[in-house]
């Protein structure tokens, strides 16, 4: 979008927040960048110049507005919606993959060479895999300095920094600012605000999201679904168990008007990134609604469940794998009962964590610790056991990659030739652990019974024919006939 000057200066004109993560603008004159609502006087336009993402204006020699914090925009929402390499890869390096593998490490997750990805990053976000990361640690630490204590040090370890002058360097040259008079100015604000106490261990920042966001089904589906010892609403907060590259942590993630309210307790601050890049995966917060519940409304049937609760997400997942599984023991079943089948696996297979804010107990087994298990222990119909156990064989060894890096239709067909595998599994699968947008459940008893009170098409064949017209976002359709019905799912929890 940032080489649409006419549409980029109308967006900065009208402080349009909907465009915030899309592009920044950088002011030739002050060589300053900020996001499109910046409550700053817009610059002249000869003065404007637009590039996309926060690593280019960095790598242009621009530094972030003290005003608008450009780096605490949404995300662009382009990288959750597309399956090409260029997506693949911001969706990895959001996860930390780049500090933890380098750079070869991320081609060779994307099945590129290493200056294959260089050009094709460089060639749509102007800023190359290393740049990227680096943008992104200093958002880290940023993060860190302004709502922990931590010495400076452990702070330049925890953000992925190599050195305490990298990462002094960095901070002045991003910000403007060095990282003691960042801490000092975050403090002074704490003081003139009302800011929540903080709690010992743990690290409070807000998510940003863009509006229109209805609560209601995302966290209503959390709390409808959630696994004893690993997840549980408390508080009016959705917390979680989170397995994490260098250690485990503790979620608990409160919805608000304007932002998400989340709360992370983390054995290992190295992790602090990739959780909180996971918590907004899990929560579809960098999806763009209007451009959703505008082609959604294009159906005369649909539009009045649009218009009715607008700014629905999908609920997604922290770890594919664990949604696959559960998904499997979810088939044909209750949501009790699948969440029982969840917990008896948690209490025989899971680690143990210590949660000293609430109750949970365990994360979720990995595979690896479920590729022990006993298949005549699972209280399932004996098909249903022999689906489980091949799934779990499969994610174990690897011939079955799940993750945000999946391609799309490839992860399909291998789980299409999976026994036990239909439609159902495979989509909902593809929905909630991989985020393609376009999955769709045609079959799903709740999307046909919505289907059929709205004047749809209640066959799978049929319904899939009027569902073109929704593309590419069909599985925020199936949100929205879900929500047709009075189930838990549906409601925020109180």
């Amino acid at each position: 979008m940032h080489t649409d000057t006419e549409r980029c200066v109308r967006a900065v004109q009208s402080k349009d927040a909907r465009f915030d993560g899309w592009f920044f603008t950088a002011v030739l004159t002050t060589r300053i960048y900020c996001r499109p609502s910046c409550p700053a006087v817009p610059p002249k336009v000869e003065n404007m110049t637009f590039l996309p993402s926060a690593a280019a204006c960095q790598q242009a020699g621009f530094r972030a507005c003290k005003r608008c914090r450009p780096d605490t925009s949404p995300g662009s929402p382009e990288w959750n919606a597309r399956a090409d390499a260029v997506a693949r890869a911001m969706r990895l390096i959001q996860d930390g993959v780049v500090d933890r593998e380098g750079v070869p490490g991320l081609a060779t997750r994307l099945g590129y060479s290493t200056r294959q990805v260089e050009r094709q990053l460089n060639a749509e976000l102007g800023a190359g895999p290393l740049a990227l990361a680096r943008a992104q640690r200093a958002q880290t630490a940023r993060l860190l300095i302004e709502t922990s204590e931590l010495p400076m040090g452990d702070v330049a370890f925890a953000a992925g920094f190599s050195s305490i002058r990298t990462f002094n360097d960095t901070v002045r040259e991003v910000f403007a600012l060095s990282p003691s008079e960042l801490r000092e100015k975050a403090a002074k604000a704490s003081r003139r605000a009302d800011v929540e106490p903080r709690i010992p261990g743990t690290i409070s920042l807000r998510l940003p999201f863009r509006t229109p966001l209805n609560p209601d089904n995302l966290f209503g589906h959390l709390a409808a679904t959630a696994v004893p010892g690993v997840e549980e609403w408390r508080d009016g907060a959705y917390r979680r168990t989170l397995r994490l590259p260098y250690g485990t942590g503790v979620v608990a993630l409160t919805p608000q008007p304007d932002h998400i309210g989340c709360r992370l307790a983390l054995t290992d601050l190295r992790d602090l990134t990739i959780a909180i890049s996971r918590c907004r995966w899990m929560l579809d917060l960098d999806a763009d609604p209007e451009a959703v519940d505008g082609q959604l409304r294009s159906d005369p049937l649909l539009a009045p469940l649009v218009d009715k609760a607008p700014g629905r997400r999908v609920p997604r997942t922290v770890d594919a794998a664990e949604f696959a599984v559960r998904a499997v023991l979810g088939q044909q079943v209750s949501t009790a009962a699948a969440r029982t089948h969840a917990a008896r696996l948690v209490t025989a297979y899971g680690e143990r964590v210590e949660d000293p804010q609430g109750g949970l107990t365990h994360l979720f087994p990995s595979p690896q610790a479920l590729a022990g298990l006993d298949p005549e222990a699972l209280a399932l119909p004996r098909s249903r056991r022999t689906t489980l156990t091949t799934l779990v064989s499969a994610l174990a060894d690897g011939s079955l990659p799940l993750g945000i890096d999946s391609d799309w239709e490839a992860a399909r067909a291998l789980l299409s030739a999976l026994p036990g595998f239909g439609p159902w599994t495979t989509e909902v699968i593809a929905m909630r652990a991989l985020g393609d947008p376009d999955a769709f459940l045609p079959s799903d008893l709740g999307v046909r019974r919505a289907a059929r009170g709205l004047g749809l098409p209640s066959t799978p064949t049929a319904l899939t024919a009027r569902a073109a017209d929704w593309r590419p976002w069909r599985a925020y359709a199936v949100q929205y006939l879900w929500a047709a019905e009075d189930h838990p799912i549906n409601h925020l929890p109180v």
